[in-house]
């Protein structure tokens, strides 16, 4: 204890006032995502919620903190954004004129992010239509959802619901710049968080209740602890590809060893919310969807969530989707070429053509070790939720939120670090 306040203290207040900002931008999310857009009736909403929790909007809801199932100012969350920066960073390199841009540096970067932006607010108007036409005919035991006039109802939710994705987008951006950590991955890390409290107090009270057993509950605890642990160690873990590079310091034909680190998981959450989206997206039709259909109940009897098909299906993708994102992110020819520029060659391996195949055969088994940990960490809970219908927490939810606390984490240390070694430095030039 006295470690870490003697580090704090060390590391000037700045490192408070960046938690503390963060923490107060962050109560605005929270307290935003209860103010509701007009022309709803709350108790229809909450029946449409309820009925669609086992769809990609139960999944979408979980992540924006019930704001989506609550439609709020914030029901589309930050979604639209991070969809935004994924399409722009695979255009980045499936594109050329992207990938010049790229290159430019700080400039480049700059001009992909305002690109990022426009894209927001296209994907964040055409989602906010799509919510706003569902709910106008949408309609429930209790009613009509929508109490006002349609064409009303739909400009104003279009124009609230891009607003309110734009001031998150904002809130995220203010959050990197002046405060600890990535605003936009600590806004869903938050949202998922603020349902943890209910989900924990459900699940106790239905063991109290007689609902589940307390060994069901005991092995849920345990399992929770056992994945939270296996995050935390393949997060953090990586390959090293030993390299040598002759340098000025090399005597006798020594080289100097060093090796090029290649991240266990380089596409993070990536497969598992592309593989929830496509698998869970035809749930949501049938949520939607009025009248009798031999297909869709077909098809949600045997790819409802844990089910064998559903699970089958949910980890094919999973490894599409590593592989895909593997493939994009990580250019073996570029690096290769990189490191025959700078004079670093593998041991054992010609430099060029030889180096980008040793390369890319390292990363093809990394990804598959990357793909089967995510499979555990995603399939496991979906087992989870099948056997006990009060577990609500999913694989993804998990992986984000023990993502985003290593991450932040890191950058808090970092940052003290670094106040620790300016404050060394300005003793020594005043000394």
């Amino acid at each position: 204890m006295k470690q870490t306040k003697a580090f704090f203290s060390k590391s000037g207040s700045d490192l408070f006032d960046r938690i503390w900002f963060t923490f107060l931008l962050l109560i605005v999310f929270r307290v935003g995502s209860f103010i509701p857009i007009p022309g709803i009736d709350s108790g229809a909403l909450s029946e449409i919620a309820t009925r669609n929790q086992s769809g990609v909007l139960g999944m979408f809801n979980v992540l924006s903190g019930g704001a989506l199932g609550r439609m709020s100012i914030f029901a589309l969350a930050i979604m639209p954004y991070i969809t935004a920066s994924i399409v722009m960073q695979l255009l980045s390199v499936a594109y050329k004129p992207l990938e010049d841009l790229k290159k430019e540096g700080e400039a480049g970067r700059r001009t992909i992010n305002q690109i990022s932006r426009y894209l927001t607010i296209v994907l964040a108007m055409l989602q906010a239509y799509g919510v706003a036409a569902s709910l106008q005919g949408a309609s429930t035991s209790l009613g009509a959802v929508v109490i006002i006039s349609a064409t009303f109802f739909k400009v104003s939710t279009v124009l609230t619901l891009v607003v309110g994705t734009m001031f998150l987008m904002w809130l995220g951006e203010q959050i990197s710049a002046r405060g600890i950590g990535n605003g936009s991955s600590l806004i869903i890390f938050f949202g998922i968080v603020s349902g943890l409290p209910s989900a924990v107090i459900n699940l106790f009270e239905f063991s109290r209740k007689g609902v589940i057993s307390y060994l069901s509950v005991l092995v849920i605890c345990l399992s929770m602890i056992l994945i939270v642990a296996f995050i935390v160690f393949l997060e953090k873990a990586f390959c090293k590809v030993n390299v040598q590079n002759p340098g000025n310091r090399a005597q006798a034909g020594q080289a100097r060893s060093n090796y090029i680190p290649i991240k266990i998981n380089m596409s993070g959450v990536i497969p598992p919310m592309f593989a929830s989206s496509v698998l869970l997206f035809p749930a949501t039709l049938a949520n939607f969807y009025k009248g009798d259909s031999a297909i869709m109940e077909w098809f949600m009897f045997n790819f409802g969530r844990g089910k064998p098909a559903f699970l089958i299906c949910y980890m094919l993708l999973i490894f599409f989707f590593s592989f895909f994102y593997a493939s994009v992110v990580f250019n073996a020819e570029e690096i290769s070429s990189g490191l025959k520029k700078s004079g670093v060659f593998l041991p054992g391996r010609r430099p060029g053509k030889a180096t980008a195949e040793y390369l890319d055969y390292v990363v093809s088994r990394i990804t598959v070790i990357s793909a089967v940990y995510l499979c555990v960490i995603c399939v496991v809970p979906e087992v989870i939720m099948n056997k006990i219908s009060s577990f609500t927490l999913g694989g993804t939810s998990l992986l984000i939120c023990v993502s985003v606390v290593i991450d932040t984490f890191s950058q808090i240390q970092s940052y003290g670090l670094n106040r620790q070694y300016e404050n060394l430095v300005k003793k020594i030039r005043f000394s």
